[in-house]
């Protein structure tokens, strides 16, 4: 008996802050749109802020999404996640955020988005980013069209 292999689906890590400002929170629900339409799966820390707004986006676009919490309370995920992991974990949590990824988008956030930024790049993976830290490794987008485009050429 042969094993089937099975096509998965890309992971894609979106990586930002608590809060966020209205043009962050568009910027965000723009990333997830695009990662819904285009058949990947968002994962987020599953909270607030550009979390939430990207989540909203995926959803809206009818994609799935995984919120990994920093907590132990499902209900602390926001209303957009259909996938809750809790962790009980605080911050440390960022590493299975960006380790789950195989795609990370890095939206403006403050050293928890660093850190799950270093994440990413200590293992390799690419990083992507609207308007967050400017350091080396970080790949600046400037339009959601070159998101769309780095999804279609990765998915598997």
């Amino acid at each position: 008996m042969v094993a089937r292999r099975y096509n998965r689906k890309l992971m894609v890590s979106v990586i930002g802050g608590h809060s966020c400002s209205e043009s962050e929170r568009r910027c965000a629900e723009s990333v997830g749109r695009v990662i819904g339409e285009e058949g990947a799966v968002l994962v987020s820390g599953g909270l607030g802020g550009t979390m939430a707004a990207a989540s909203r986006g995926c959803r809206e676009a009818g994609g799935n999404v995984i919120g990994i919490i920093p907590g132990e309370n499902k209900d602390d995920a926001n209303e957009y996640v259909e996938m809750v992991i809790t962790t009980g974990m605080g911050y440390s949590r960022n590493t299975l955020v960006s380790g789950t990824a195989d795609i990370v988008v890095a939206l403006p956030g403050k050293y928890g988005t660093l850190s799950e930024i270093a994440f990413a790049l200590n293992a390799k993976k690419p990083v992507y980013g609207f308007g967050t830290w400017d350091i080396p490794g970080v790949q600046k987008l400037s339009d959601v069209k070159e998101l769309r485009g780095i999804l279609r050429k990765n998915r598997s």
